[in-house]
This record gives C-alpha cells, sequence and structure tokens, in this order.
C-alpha cells in the first residue's frame, strides 16, 4: 500500500540530475527502488485497481516506466531519466497514439491527467468530424472543464486549423495536433502521504467522460472516406 514519497525521493531525483552516470546510480541504487521505484508502483497499484473497478470491461493495464533510458536515443543526456511515472491504459501495439490516465514525479513538480502523446492524424480528424457532426456533447465537456480549475487543456496545435470549428467554444479542438487534460503543481505535502491518492481518484473520476469519448473515436468511420 502506498504510503507516500519521503524527503529521499525528492533528493534522489535532485541527485540523478546533477549525478547522471552509473557510478552514482549504483551507489544509491538502494535508496531509488526504495523511496521511488517502489512507492511509484505501489500508486501505480492503488490508481490502477480504482480505474478497474470504475472500467471493468475496458482491460487496463497499468505501466510503471523505469529509470533507464534507451540507449539509443540518449541524444547527449544521461543514461537515467530523473523522473518516473505511470500511465493505465488499454493494450494497444502503438500506446501513444490511444488515451491513458497517467502520473508523474519530477524534481521541481508533479502532473496527472488524461490524453495522448501523440495521436495519428488520423484520429484528429476523427474527432473534428464528430464534433461536426454532433457539436453540443463537445459543448457540454468544454464548458464542463472550463468550469473546473483542477484541470487545463495542454495541446500542440498545428500551425493553421485544419478546418472551421463550428463555433468559438469548440474551435481549439480545431487547431490540436495533440493533447492533454492535465494538472501540474509543486511538490506540495499531500506527495508525501496517502492524501495523493485520493487527489488522483477525485481527478481520474472527473476525466472518466471525456476518456469515454476520445477512446471511441477510433471507431467512427474514417472521414476520408465518407
Amino acid at each position: 500500500m502506498f504510503t507516500g514519497f519521503t524527503n529521499e525521493t525528492v533528493d534522489f531525483m535532485w541527485g540523478i540530475r546533477f549525478n547522471n552516470e552509473r557510478t552514482w546510480f549504483e551507489a544509491h541504487k538502494d535508496i531509488y527502488l526504495t523511496h521511488f521505484y517502489n512507492p511509484m508502483k505501489e500508486l501505480g497499484s492503488e490508481l490502477f485497481d480504482y480505474l478497474q473497478e470504475l472500467r471493468p470491461d475496458d482491460n487496463l493495464i497499468c505501466k510503471v516506466t523505469r529509470i533507464y533510458r534507451d540507449a539509443r536515443r540518449l541524444h547527449g543526456r544521461g543514461p537515467y531519466k530523473e523522473s518516473l511515472w505511470f500511465t493505465i491504459e488499454r493494450p494497444a501495439e502503438q500506446w501513444t497514439a490511444k488515451p491513458v490516465f497517467w502520473f508523474e514525479l519530477l524534481p521541481e513538480n508533479w502532473t496527472y491527467g488524461m490524453g495522448y502523446y501523440l495521436p495519428k492524424p488520423l484520429t484528429m480528424a476523427k474527432l473534428r468530424t464528430r464534433i461536426d457532426r454532433d457539436p453540443e456533447t463537445m459543448a457540454k465537456l468544454t464548458r464542463k472543464l472550463q468550469g473546473q480549475t483542477e484541470f487545463v487543456l495542454d495541446a500542440e496545435n498545428y500551425k493553421r486549423p485544419k478546418s472551421a470549428a463550428p463555433s468559438p467554444l469548440l474551435e481549439p479542438w480545431y487547431q490540436m495536433k495533440s493533447f492533454s487534460i492535465c494538472h501540474m503543481d509543486k511538490l506540495t505535502e499531500e506527495l508525501f502521504s496517502r492524501a495523493i491518492v485520493d487527489r488522483l481518484k477525485e481527478g481520474y473520476q472527473f476525466l472518466q467522460p471525456y476518456y469515454d469519448y476520445f477512446i471511441t473515436l477510433d471507431s467512427d468511420p474514417d472521414p476520408r472516406e465518407m
């Protein structure tokens, strides 16, 4: 059961940022496992159980990243990540193209939410087509998102909108190349207790209708064939 991260967790993250090499990591590996990786696994497991109960037919899986970077993609960086995260998602060959729930802890802050890492252009085309067909459903979701303070819509936009939106309210969705609905915060006290579990559960509960909307996009007809 997750009981909270610790000051050692934070110290390790800063330590690996400034000492990103094998000798330092091996000397602090027990701290990494005890105060960072294992607590992240425990937190991910609890949130996985919670979402699995909410969505018993989804066959969800939980993935906790490891600290080791892919040696083929170092690009001048050290061999270790300075943050850890977990994702809860449906199994998929290309997970980056599917919406996922996530939580990430970094040296300066933490973040969680739901969204895509890299949706396919076809997925975003299907989103625009669905909104064209039924603008009110997304309008309600958008107004609900704007009416709260926990989450914001974070997006990477195309240089130019792909098509005209039916209303100014919905225009941001027509500009998006990828997006997430997320919360970012400093290293708040709740991280060091079980309070973060309740915070994440409440947030993931709020995100359920958005996940329902986006996870079904792949089953929509190809707009190029309509």
